[in-house]
């Protein structure tokens, strides 16, 4: 696997991530189990260095653990009533920007199609099985390609990301749950999550294996000190042989996780719900759920490389 060193000298983030949700009800409610998944993977290209979470209530048990694709989760718990419930997160995060170069992928998938090598095709079985037949998505996904059906790998997987940022309406929608890819190729708009599982379809229908992130996305602002701003998100990863899993962002049209932190992959979107819970009473009881979200970043340069020597200069 080409793992990709940061530009010399170019700016490396520490990330901070707070995320603040909290459930008003009208008068004390009883609450049954809630799933969250809120703290960064730790993967190569991004590192954990802090995680807090306050609950408030106390939950009367908070337990972690990890699911099949090694995504954090933590159950919690509660014996007591109370007439709001509180989920407060708290991140440090170093990332190192990576790139999607065509230099990167192997000799033999940089033309598609190609066939992913034994050593690696049966974990990826599952991120391969496309949806069900819709002849229109398949057309959209065969208009990539060249009459002949191959194409550069590094220029298809570029063009479809591209295409859909230019080409979709991208914008929040409020509707539970992800919309189904060919609805969304027919409105020609969605959410990051909808034009994230349209690609995803795409992909597979080509045979590639792609899977679904969620996670939080860095806006930067003209503050040379400190950047602010951010959401939560959702995008796509697609295994190239070579660089292994590279981040494509069909909402912004960007290529490699620079501004993206992941906290869950998974075949699909459902199990990457951020935070997911119950509570008991009456249905009037429920008053609202409020949602913050920001995330800031300190400016660290990367080391500086020597050209002749090839070692680290000090600063």
């Amino acid at each position: 696997m080409v793992v990709n060193r940061p530009r010399r000298g170019a700016a490396m983030p520490i990330l901070t991530i707070r995320h603040l949700t909290t459930y008003h009800y009208k008068r004390p409610v009883a609450f049954g189990e809630h799933r969250m998944m809120l703290r960064p993977r730790d993967d190569e290209d991004q590192k954990v260095l802090e995680s807090g979470l306050e609950i408030t209530p106390k939950p009367s048990e908070l337990s972690w653990t990890r699911d099949a694709f090694g995504n954090h989760v933590a159950i919690a718990r509660f014996a007591r009533r109370a007439s709001a419930l509180r989920f407060k997160s708290t991140i440090r995060i170093d990332q190192a920007p990576t790139s999607f170069r065509e230099g990167d992928i192997e000799d033999f998938a940089r033309t598609y199609p190609f066939v992913y090598g034994a050593k690696v095709g049966s974990k990826l079985a599952r991120f391969v099985a496309p949806p069900q037949p819709y002849p229109p998505l398949d057309a959209w996904a065969l208009s990539f390609l060249r009459p002949d059906g191959s194409a550069d790998t590094h220029d298809l997987l570029v063009n479809m990301t591209r295409t859909i940022h230019r080409t979709f309406k991208h914008g929040a929608r409020h509707e539970k749950g992800v919309q189904d890819p060919a609805r969304t190729l027919q409105l020609m708009s969605g959410s990051c999550r909808d034009l994230a599982v349209l690609m995803i379809a795409a992909l597979r229908s080509l045979g590639l294996a792609a899977r679904f992130v969620s996670g939080y996305l860095h806006l930067g602002d003209d503050d040379e000190d400190e950047l602010s701003g951010g959401n939560t998100h959702a995008w796509v990863q697609v295994y190239v042989p070579g660089p292994g899993w590279v981040d494509f962002d069909p909402s912004s049209g960007k290529l490699g996780n620079q501004d993206l932190v992941r906290v869950a992959v998974a075949c699909e979107p459902r199990v990457t719900i951020p935070l997911q819970g119950t509570w008991i009473g009456a249905a009037s009881d429920h008053l609202a759920m409020k949602v913050a979200v920001k995330v800031t970043a300190e400016r660290l340069l990367a080391p500086a490389w020597d050209d002749e020597s090839g070692r680290q200069l000090q600063r």
